[in-house]
């Protein structure tokens, strides 16, 4: 059993929980792994469509765990394999799509986990930063890409050369944020969120997040090359053929689910 996380199947919503208060959910060598090990789970369980992931103690990730790096430099090991950050999941495509539910501080590597998800919920008194910058430590799960990627490389420098604390209102103005909560409610605003998600075809919404993934290596013209690729795979499985026939039918129209 996982040591330090907690995992829940729900109707296809997998929610992970960092789950580590005597450090405020800071991320050591065995969570990486553990966080790795649930996500890839999830990567491969069929029956699992949306992820949510948070931390406990209305805290949400804030950062390594620099304590345990100071008692031992192996703690947590730079690893070499292909698909798994310092932090854990943070170079595995899941193939499906992760919602982060902030609650607290997402700092450091905690903010990094929070950007290799699709969508961020976000406390109205959560805060956001670069704050492993005044230690020396690194961004290394993937900061200096997304981020900018994210929010554009002007903002994306700021946060990352000031290391300074982003608020709840800022990352929703930014985009770093994606939807808002009360606070407490990171957790509960996220999982509906993934239940609207599942409601919708799974495939052709899997293979749009895909080419939207995969379009940043690509020029234009491979970027929409790969899009048409991804959209022939839809139309083959049926979905879009299903989908028009429902809407002739009268079912979707005018916005509606």
């Amino acid at each position: 059993m996982p040591e330090h996380i907690r995992t829940q199947s729900r109707d296809g919503i997998f929610t992970v929980t960092i789950d580590r208060p005597a450090s405020k959910n800071a991320v050591n060598g065995p969570c990486a792994h553990e966080l790795y090990q649930a996500f890839k789970y999830f990567s491969e369980e069929k029956t699992l469509k949306v992820a949510v992931l948070t931390g406990a103690n209305q805290t949400f990730c804030s950062g390594a765990d620099l304590k345990g790096v100071a008692k031992d430099a192996d703690s947590n090991p730079l690893v070499a394999e292909s698909d798994i950050g310092p932090m854990g999941p943070t170079r595995l495509d899941t193939g499906k799509p992760v919602i982060a539910a902030v609650e607290g501080f997402a700092v450091a590597g905690g903010l990094e986990l929070a950007l290799w998800c699709d969508l961020r919920v976000v406390a109205e008194d959560a805060t956001l930063g670069v704050y492993c910058r005044r230690f020396g430590v690194p961004l290394i799960d993937g900061g200096t890409v997304r981020l900018p990627r994210l929010i554009g490389q002007s903002r994306a420098m700021d946060l990352i050369l000031t290391g300074r604390p982003v608020k709840a209102d800022e990352a929703m103005a930014i985009g770093l944020a994606n939807r808002l909560a009360p606070s407490g409610q990171a957790l509960a605003y996220a999982e509906t969120l993934a239940e609207e998600l599942m409601k919708a075809p799974q495939q052709c919404m899997r293979n749009d997040r895909q080419s939207v993934l995969e379009q940043w290596s690509l020029s234009t013209e491979e970027a929409l090359m790969n899009e048409f690729r991804h959209g022939l795979n839809t139309m083959n499985s049926g979905e879009a053929l299903a989908g028009a026939q429902a809407f002739n039918r009268g079912t979707g129209r005018h916005g509606q689910r």
